[in-house]
C-alpha cells in the first residue's frame, strides 16, 4: 500500500499561495493562452498542490494557474510532504507526465467529437495530432524522396517535450506547418 499524502482540499486565493523557490518549469504565452482559454470554457477542474511551510502554502503543482489571476480561488490539496519530498515531486510530476504514450486511435476519436472555440486549444490540439506518420519516408533513410516537391524545413532542438509542445503550438498559431520530430 501507498502513503495517502492528501491532508485535505482547501479553497484558497491565488495570490496567498507562494510559488516554489525552486520551480523549474517557465510556461511561454502559448501554454498560458491555452490555459485560459481551456478556463473560459470550462473553469477550474484540477486542484493545485501545495504544503504548509514556515512562509505559507508553498506550491508543488499549478504555478501557471495561481499565476492568472491573484484574486482567484483555486481548490488546493494540501499535501503533508517535508522539504526533499516537496523537491522530489516538483521535479517528477512533469516529466512524468510527459512519458505517457499516445494511442492514435483514442486521440482521432477524441479529436473528432470536441470542438473548442479557443485558437490556442485549437493550435495545441492540432498539434497532437502530429506525428511521424506524417513525414513522407521512402524507407532508405538519406536518399532524396522521388515525386516529393521541394520544401524548405527548419529543425529546432528543444529541451524537453514540453517545450517542444510549446514551440509546435505557437508557430502552429502563426500558420506554420509543424510537425513534432523526436529521435
Amino acid at each position: 500500500m501507498y502513503k495517502d499524502r492528501i491532508v485535505e482540499l482547501r479553497r484558497v486565493r491565488a495570490g496567498d499561495l507562494v510559488p516554489a523557490p525552486l520551480n523549474w518549469r517557465k510556461h511561454p504565452k502559448a501554454q498560458q493562452d491555452a490555459m485560459m482559454g481551456i478556463l473560459d470554457e470550462i473553469g477550474y477542474a484540477d486542484a493545485v498542490l501545495a504544503r504548509e511551510t514556515p512562509r505559507g502554502l508553498e506550491l508543488i503543482d499549478g504555478h501557471l494557474r495561481t499565476s492568472l489571476d491573484d484574486d482567484q480561488v483555486l481548490p488546493v490539496l494540501i499535501l503533508d510532504l517535508n522539504d526533499e519530498e516537496a523537491t522530489k515531486m516538483l521535479l517528477t510530476l512533469d516529466p512524468l507526465a510527459a512519458m505517457a504514450e499516445t494511442d492514435d486511435g483514442a486521440l482521432a476519436a477524441l479529436l473528432a467529437d470536441v470542438t473548442f472555440s479557443n485558437e490556442s486549444i485549437t493550435a495545441m490540439l492540432d498539434s497532437l495530432s502530429m506525428n511521424d506518420e506524417d513525414i513522407p519516408d521512402d524507407g532508405d533513410h538519406g536518399q532524396v524522396v522521388e515525386n516529393y516537391s521541394e520544401t524548405f524545413s527548419v529543425m529546432v532542438n528543444c529541451t524537453d517535450e514540453d517545450q517542444q509542445g510549446a514551440l509546435l503550438v505557437e508557430l502552429n498559431g502563426r500558420g506554420y506547418d509543424v510537425r513534432a520530430l523526436t529521435g
